[in-house]
């Protein structure tokens, strides 16, 4: 577990992980050429994936280190849009309607989920509008033990 962590099945309340979106060209070989400028720059992915939406190819990746994926992105000549702290919650897995009951409760407490994805440790990814309430919510969810 990594640090920051509060348990198997709590949020990282404090995290340097960061979401970057980027923009992909619609095309083969625009996601290898991203994956290979953030190896060849020695930086891992941790998590995200990539879309085309009306045509356009969108990603979001999870990043310990954000500033060396926007460098090396940007290098290659690939676009960052956005830079994104993220809300790292923990669901159990094995029982059903856990992303319903956490997303309602983030939607009661007037948070907007913008995206969401997992990380390779399973673990939910958020990047919403308000990560203060966000962080609030995740931290009682835990407090309960859903």
């Amino acid at each position: 577990m990594r640090a920051g962590s509060r348990g198997a099945y709590g949020p990282m309340a404090t995290t340097s992980m960061k979401d970057l979106a980027i923009a992909l060209d619609n095309r083969p070989g625009a996601l290898a050429e991203m994956g290979e400028a953030l190896g060849a720059a020695g930086v891992s992915v941790e998590g995200g994936g990539a879309f085309v939406v009306r045509g356009q190819g969108v990603a979001h990746f999870l990043f310990h280190d954000a500033t060396a994926a926007r460098r090396a992105l940007e290098a290659a000549g690939i676009r960052v849009l956005d830079e994104r702290d993220v809300v790292v919650q923990q669901l159990k897995q094995d029982v059903p309607g856990q992303l319903g009951l956490l997303t309602r409760r983030m939607a009661d407490a007037g948070v907007n989920i913008e995206v969401l994805y997992s990380d390779h440790a399973n673990q939910l990814i958020l990047v919403v509008d308000a990560c203060d309430k966000a962080r609030a919510v995740a931290e009682e969810w835990t407090r309960e033990k859903q």
